[in-house]
């Protein structure tokens, strides 16, 4: 419950998220709505209403029942063994069949009742040790008590689900390391941040619950929209998304070389919300090379539009007006929405573009499964100096190539690569120690400042400056020790 916020309820169209024993799942709370989660099937009706963090019991037919709090009957002393050397897994210890078992859940009894049924008809339970005991317990009760709770989606519950359930999706970028980038990344309200990422939308997410609808977010995005499927998970208000602009990275050259135009736009995103996955896939080459002259293809493009138009036009004189005529009619209205959401597309595009052409913002956040470096190289124009920027990447090779291509370009402080190392542990009474499924990596993070480049000088006089500028700093910090 502490994450529900002062007793937030669960209301109908909410995204909420199931929990079960540390597993996830996020769902729409809607009526007569079947859903399948760790085996069980239910409805979420009778949640509506109920305060986030109450956990439910699945009783017959699917319904949720809020559960009661039972008192554990932990008062007489449980009779058990010192040890388990002697128990043999022979399968022969449990007197109760599958059928008698499911006998007795046809009778509609409790969960509970039948892991009483089950500890009694075990031959071997009385010799187990005491922890032993607990864990059969616990393990029988997973699978024959049937209680789910319900939770209110956060930046760590969504992290924690996406992580463990479609890490691909996110580019297996781990919970801590999503926690180091928001921190190293100073995300608050009332900054302007530009965030590059391929994750779902979950790092965007992250982004707006951290700034909290205050302040506004350039999200650049490959291929032709972009993607925010873990986005809509978190359940943000309306508002929030009032200052939250998107831009391609097709037109970041364009951009940045002055060439800027929006009559090429990328495909609607309603027609691309199908092949989202393939696109992504396909323009890959395109966006990490970033070419430098990404604006030429497009004036092409665009050239090559209007002779095709005259081609049709002929053709189609040639062959039936009247048809033609019909079929204007039927897709006059088609054609006013396209242009209706056309001219609404570019007029967030001159937006976004005219926010980034001020190049002050306040931050920058790069995960994503392009090449970092051009990608990085460029996006940093955009930001004022003396702010910070925060490159994921899986790996760490394409990071130390980001360092080093910021050490030699200048214009950058403190950069850091790092990995955050994680470690869960059990903690219980005598027997605390590290999980033994431990998760190998989270990813790397590159971190920096940026801070005014004089292109001046650099450009004039491409290296002499710099040789003479480093011994300088170098002889006056060995004068001043001395004194």
């Amino acid at each position: 419950a502490m994450e529900s916020g002062p007793g937030a309820r669960i209301r109908e169209g909410d995204c909420a998220v199931l929990r079960r024993d540390g597993v996830f799942k996020a769902v729409p709370v809607l009526r007569r709505r079947k859903i399948i989660f760790e085996k069980q099937w239910f409805y979420l009706d009778n949640a509506i209403g109920h305060i986030y963090g109450t956990t439910f019991e699945v009783t017959s037919g699917g319904n949720l029942q809020p559960k009661q709090e039972v008192e554990e009957t932990t008062t007489e002393t449980k009779e058990a063994g010192t040890d388990n050397r002697n128990i043999v897994d022979d399968g022969k210890s449990q007197k109760l069949t599958h059928d008698d078992i499911k006998a007795l859940k046809d009778k509609g009894i409790k969960g509970q009742e039948i892991v009483q049924q089950l500890i009694e008809n075990s031959t071997t339970f009385r010799d187990k040790t005491e922890f032993a005991q607990d864990k059969y317990i616990k393990k029988k009760k997973k699978k024959y008590e049937a209680v789910v709770t319900i939770v209110k989606p956060s930046t760590r519950i969504l992290s924690t689900m996406y992580y463990a359930r479609e890490p691909g999706k996110i580019n297996h970028l781990r919970y801590d390391t999503l926690a180091q980038m928001l921190t190293l990344g100073n995300i608050h309200a009332g900054t302007k941040m530009i965030v590059m990422e391929t994750c779902a939308g979950l790092v965007l997410g992250a982004v707006m619950e951290r700034m909290g609808g205050y302040g506004s977010i350039i999200q650049m995005y490959p291929g032709g929209g972009p993607v925010r499927a873990a986005t809509s998970c978190f359940g943000f208000p309306k508002p929030f998304f009032d200052n939250l602009h998107e831009f391609p990275l097709s037109k970041v050259q364009s951009l940045l070389s002055g060439t800027f135009t929006t009559e090429t736009l990328p495909a609607d995103p309603e027609e691309n919300a199908l092949v989202e996955e393939e696109s992504n896939g396909l323009t890959e080459e395109k966006q990490t090379s970033l070419q430098e002259t990404e604006e030429e293809p497009t004036t092409e493009a665009a050239m090559e539009i209007n002779p095709t138009e005259e081609q049709d036009m002929m053709d189609m004189n040639a062959e039936d007006v009247e048809f033609k005529e019909n079929k204007e009619k039927e897709n006059k209205e088609n054609v006013r929405e396209k242009q209706i959401k056309q001219w609404e597309r570019r007029k967030k595009l001159i937006e976004a573009a005219a926010l980034l052409r001020e190049k002050n913002a306040d931050g920058l956040i790069v995960a994503s499964k392009f090449h970092p470096p051009p990608l990085l190289l460029s996006l940093l124009e955009f930001v004022a100096p003396s702010r910070p920027f925060v490159v994921y990447c899986q790996y760490k090779e394409p990071l130390l190539e980001c360092y080093t291509k910021l050490r030699e370009r200048g214009g950058v402080i403190n950069l850091k690569l790092s990995e955050t190392w994680l470690r869960n542990y059990q903690v219980l009474p005598d027997r605390s120690h590290p999980k033994l499924t431990m998760s190998g990596g989270g990813g790397y993070l590159l971190s920096g400042i940026t801070v005014i480049l004089d292109k001046g000088k650099s450009d004039s006089s491409k290296s002499e400056p710099l040789k003479t500028e480093e011994p300088l700093s170098k002889r006056c910090k060995l004068q001043e020790l001395p004194c």
